[in-house]
């Protein structure tokens, strides 16, 4: 044999191993859990929480029912995450004794139609300006943990959402790879994305969701 062609076959291999470790590498990031973005809250905080968050919504309706235009009201992580949990109905039964009436009434499915991934354990954060989510899904008939980093706005009545950061497990994808898909389905989910009719606008400010008036 040929030294050339002995070392072509070398570097054949060598590039080989490295794309299958390189391979083996990201699966093992894509089924790694990452670190949670939001500690969970006991029962009683989450009754608490979504208590909270109910107030100030009303607080909001009330201040519009008044003709304050432009009033404002902030909401933490906690409140936030509580909602989610109580419209999901996955509030624990030691807080749906203690929770608002009709709480968990309206099911918010993490099952976005036929042929969708379920996702479920839905956590939220933020950090000053921005909004960071991370949920569980099944994947290719695993479960993986989906994180996401990004702008939480509204336009035309409507939430807004801007991703700055994505991973799958532990792996980073770039925004610019799945943005223009990740919005397609937002659009197709528009009905979701609605603001009450007395929200005139949202955004992240000092780690806290700012909801004004109209």
């Amino acid at each position: 044999m040929k030294p050339g062609a002995f070392m072509k076959i070398r570097i054949d291999r060598i590039i080989s191993i490295a794309t299958l470790t390189a391979s083996l590498a990201a699966l093992v990031l894509v089924l790694k859990r990452p670190a949670p973005v939001a500690e969970p809250q006991p029962a009683p905080a989450i009754a608490a929480n979504a208590q909270s968050f109910q107030n100030k919504i009303e607080h909001l309706e009330q201040a519009r029912a008044q003709g304050q235009s432009g009033a404002e009201v902030r909401l933490n992580a906690q409140e936030i995450a509580a909602a989610i949990a109580q419209a999901s109905g996955d509030l624990p039964a030691s807080a749906t004794s203690s929770a608002p009436a009709g709480a968990g009434a309206t099911p918010l499915s993490g099952d976005l139609g036929a042929g969708e991934a379920t996702v479920k354990d839905y956590q939220v954060n933020f950090e000053g300006d921005l909004a960071k989510g991370q949920f569980l899904t099944r994947i290719a008939g695993k479960d993986v943990w989906v994180t996401m980093e990004g702008h939480l706005g509204s336009k035309d009545g409507y939430a807004t959402f801007e991703p700055t950061k994505i991973k799958i497990g532990d792996l980073e994808v770039p925004v610019s790879l799945v943005n223009d898909q990740l919005q397609k389905r937002l659009s197709e989910q528009r009905d979701r994305l609605k603001l009450p009719d007395n929200v005139g606008g949202m955004k992240v400010e000092n780690s806290e969701v700012v909801l004004t008036n109209k």
